[in-house]
């Protein structure tokens, strides 16, 4: 089977990377302006992440070192950072974070990959993100594009997790037809893998807070004794209001629908896919991140195993730094779905081609 090119840009540690190259596309190179990030992402793959700001990247050089002319490239791929959009944050809408999908924009334009993905959370479709999206869809579209665009729910292909994400995929308009169409999803609730599916055969994270010497980035993290005394007061699917009145913290004393936060100081269910991992699930402190049985956080591979990254997989830089690379991925499981979804388009759009 032939392996189509990819770019990857905001590649962070490699989760769409990784799920594209299992469904047979040919990473060519990858960028990200995090440097812990770019480290973990050159650990674990043999082609390169090159340390950029995306708006530094000039697509001519990138062109050129990877070998291909404009046009040339199979794939375009890459999830800009999404904190501007998310449902849940505050503050200025002018978050400088929220102009770099139009550098994305940019870079497509000067490329003209035959097909491109985008991902990004879903807020992206709501005010605080609808003029961005609007004017990828048109930029793509004047630049000769067929967009489609998906909502799409991580848990329906396997992974044990509910994260919904938005997915916009272009495709090279080639006559009327539209070659790529979203995977089907394979799995509904009353079969999806759940958190104790992911995690069981883990053993125990040792006392010394050290990475166990078989499973790396599967350690503890430092509790207080108030803290454990805390999650030891919290049923499976339970949070802070669990917790008896006088451990709580003040801000919580109130009810919980007055001070809002209420999944924070959570535990997991054993029976169910875990809610969406974040890039602080390092801590119960901040969401439902406690081990289902156990009076601990889970450990940053519990959170790998949760996002499908395979144990050999290994993360570097701080236990904050490793989370946040973990919390921000794209599920490999769901990216090569994608990825053979993508890889089955370009193959009938090239067969259209050469007739």
């Amino acid at each position: 089977m032939k392996q189509f090119t990819c770019i990857d840009l905001f590649c962070g540690a490699g989760g769409l990377s990784l799920g594209l190259s299992k469904a047979n596309f040919n990473i060519k190179i990858a960028f990200d302006n995090n440097e812990h990030a770019v480290s973990t992402y050159n650990n674990n793959f043999s082609h390169k992440a090159v340390l950029e700001s995306v708006e530094n990247i000039n697509s001519n050089q990138v062109l050129k070192s990877v070998g291909l002319k404009k046009g040339e490239l199979d794939l375009l791929a890459g999830g800009p950072p999404c904190q501007g959009f998310s449902i849940q944050r505050r503050g200025d809408d002018n978050d400088s974070r929220n102009t770099l999908v139009l550098e994305y924009a940019r870079l497509l334009e000067e490329l003209s990959p035959k097909m491109f993905i985008m991902e990004n959370v879903t807020g992206l479709q709501t005010k605080r993100g609808k003029v961005f999206l609007d004017e990828i869809i048109e930029r793509a579209q004047k630049a000769g594009y067929k967009c489609h665009i998906s909502i799409l729910n991580a848990a329906d292909f396997g992974v044990p997790q509910i994260r919904k994400r938005i997915f916009i995929v272009g495709e090279k308009s080639i006559g009327t037809e539209s070659y790529f169409k979203f995977p089907e999803k394979i799995f509904e609730p009353n079969n999806y893998r759940t958190v104790w599916n992911a995690i069981k055969d883990l053993p125990q994270p040792p006392d010394n807070f050290k990475d166990h010497e078989l499973y790396p980035n599967h350690r503890k993290e430092r509790l207080s004794e108030l803290n454990r005394l805390r999650i030891s007061h919290v049923p499976q699917g339970g949070g802070r209001e669990n917790i008896p009145e006088e451990l709580r913290l003040e801000c919580h004393k109130v009810s919980v629908e007055k001070a809002g936060h209420r999944y924070v100081y959570g535990r997991l269910e054993a029976d169910k896919p875990s809610g969406t991992i974040t890039a602080r699930f390092d801590s119960f402190t901040r969401g439902k991140f406690a081990h289902p049985f156990e009076n601990r956080s889970i450990t940053l591979r519990e959170g790998a195993r949760l996002q499908t990254f395979p144990d050999d997989f290994v993360f570097l830089g701080s236990k904050v730094e490793v989370a946040k690379q973990i919390g921000n991925a794209v599920p490999p499981v769901l990216a090569e779905h994608l990825g053979h979804a993508l890889n089955l388009a370009i193959s009938k759009m090239d067969k259209i081609s050469m007739v």
